[in-house]
């Protein structure tokens, strides 16, 4: 193996470009490893990590460019640079296209009637451009994640006095006037608005609105720490507010996981002095303390969203989207599931709504800190967040470019006691435009390795999305069809179809 590593001084690129670039680098044959990150100290670590941190890279600064590559030649890493100086004049071609803004001045320049601003710049220089877009009174969605606890507690504390919203840091999800915002859904408007502390959380909820017959007034993150107990629930409570004074709002969904204690009294307090209905989908949440403030308890992402069509005065179902459950003979020994999620809060909805069913499921993001999974392996059920910090470090998060999933699709594969595999595809804004062909290969090659070995891999996926989105739900669905995938209409029927099928096998080997 050989490397190489160099330092561009003065030469910004956005993250996601640089991840992009990278990701297509690596997937090039003689390429081992390839990196491609601004010089900033968590950057500087990930180089350190995969041993690439050459001393020129480690005197770097937050405003230096480093690409590193080590690959089986020097005539592939030579290869894997020019590839790299073509995509990032690609990508700079493209940025000169679209008069991209480079400050928030100039973006006030273009647009001087704005009254929101997406802000999506290194953690170090977040909370600094989210403060100056506050004193403007704009707005804020802040996508970047990095930013400390204080400034963030600082910087909601200044849009609570000025009346603006301050969603995130780490906001991922918003739709805002009709307008989807990052990872986001084309969704029909209407009378519901959605407060979410949970990206793909509100994803899921505002597609089956759609795909119920109802409409989205707004979709309101919040970041995940806002229902953490130093920040308060800020944002959720402020949202919560704004949607009871929206002449366009009629239902108010809250959604995400449970906020601390003390957040979740404030947060009953709030509801049982609101006038419009409210449904609650704190995930794993108290039902009963939801029914004593006169709130609708939702205990899954599809109920949430049923209960809010309904409280419109629209009686939708739930369009049949994909097929039914075919019968497939298994090996003896298969008897696990492995679900293999992009979406965070999928992830944690489909660990409830397994343990009432299997009992203990394991994951790297766990419902209990006793189920945490350290090896990912073994006799037992195993759900994986692939979009968590931990698999996301100096790579592009999984929604975004779905190679990882592959990868362990394919360790899956190699285990003979694997029999149900759940995996969520999310369309939308911001996310991979083709989905599912993106993992189309390893599907196949997993199900063919099951089959050599006299056994099948049931893979059992749902698709967060409607027809509008890029990708179209539709397309995505028939193509998961075409390679033997089944496919319901929501997160919780798909992981109730696999809790049946591994309940059915755990039936046949007692």
């Amino acid at each position: 193996m050989t490397e190489k590593v160099l330092v561009r001084p003065n030469a910004y690129y956005d993250s996601a470009t640089l991840m992009s670039v990278a990701q297509k680098v690596k997937s090039e044959q003689g390429v081992d490893e390839a990196v491609a990150v601004m010089a900033t100290e968590a950057n500087k670590e990930l180089l350190a990590n995969v041993g690439m941190l050459s001393q020129e890279a480690g005197a770097a600064t937050t405003r230096d460019l480093v690409l590193a590559v080590r690959g089986d030649s020097q005539e592939a890493i030579e290869a894997a640079f020019q590839m790299i100086e073509a995509e990032l004049a690609g990508a700079k071609e493209e940025i000169a296209k679209e008069k991209a803004p480079r400050s928030l001045a100039e973006a006030l320049e273009q647009k001087p009637d704005a009254n929101l601003v997406v802000i999506s710049v290194a953690g170090q220089f977040a909370a600094r451009e989210a403060r100056k877009a506050l004193e403007a009174g704009l707005n804020v969605m802040l996508f970047s994640d990095n930013v400390p606890l204080e400034a963030e507690i600082e910087l909601k504390t200044l849009a609570a006095e000025k009346g603006l919203l301050m969603m995130g840091p780490d906001c991922g999800t918003a739709l805002i006037g009709g307008a989807p915002l990052a990872f986001a859904n084309v969704v029909r408007r209407g009378k519901i608005g959605i407060v979410a502390a949970a990206g793909t959380g509100l994803q899921e909820v505002s597609t089956l609105i759609h795909r119920l017959g109802g409409g989205v007034s707004h979709g309101i993150g919040t970041g995940g720490r806002d229902v953490k107990a130093s920040v308060g629930g800020r944002q959720l409570l402020f949202g919560i507010q704004a949607l009871e004074a929206d002449s366009a709002t009629e239902v108010i969904v809250v959604t995400g996981k449970p906020p601390a204690p003390d957040v979740e009294v404030k947060l009953l307090d709030l509801i049982k002095t609101c006038k419009k209905p409210v449904i609650v989908n704190l995930l794993g949440g108290d039902a009963e303390a939801t029914a004593a403030v006169g709130a609708t308890f939702a205990p899954t992402l599809e109920e949430a969203a049923q209960l809010a069509v309904q409280a419109t005065g629209l009686s939708g179902k739930l369009p049949i989207v994909g097929s039914g459950t075919p019968h497939i003979d298994f090996a003896p020994n298969q008897r696990w599931l492995r679900g293999l999620f992009t979406g965070g809060t999928l992830c944690y909805e489909a660990q409830l709504v397994l343990a009432k069913k299997l009992g203990p499921v394991y994951s790297n993001t766990p419902l209990k800190p006793e189920l945490a999974a350290d090896d990912f392996a073994g006799s037992r059920h195993i759900v994986l967040d692939l979009g968590d910090d931990q698999f996301t470090s100096g790579r592009p998060h999984p929604m975004i470019e779905p190679s990882i999933r592959g990868e362990w699709l394919t360790k899956v594969a190699a285990d003979p006691e694997i029999a149900v595999v759940l995996m969520d595809f999310v369309l939308g804004y911001g996310a991979h435009r083709e989905p599912v062909a993106s993992i189309a290969d390893e599907i196949q090659a997993a199900q063919t390795q099951a089959a050599e070995r006299g056994g099948n891999l049931m893979i059992i996926a749902s698709v967060t999305g409607t027809n509008e989105d890029p990708q179209i739900l539709d397309r995505q669905v028939a193509e998961l069809e075409a390679l033997g995938v089944i496919v319901l209409p929501s997160n919780r029927r798909a992981v109730e179809q696999a809790a049946l099928v591994l309940r059915n096998l755990e039936g046949r080997q007692n």
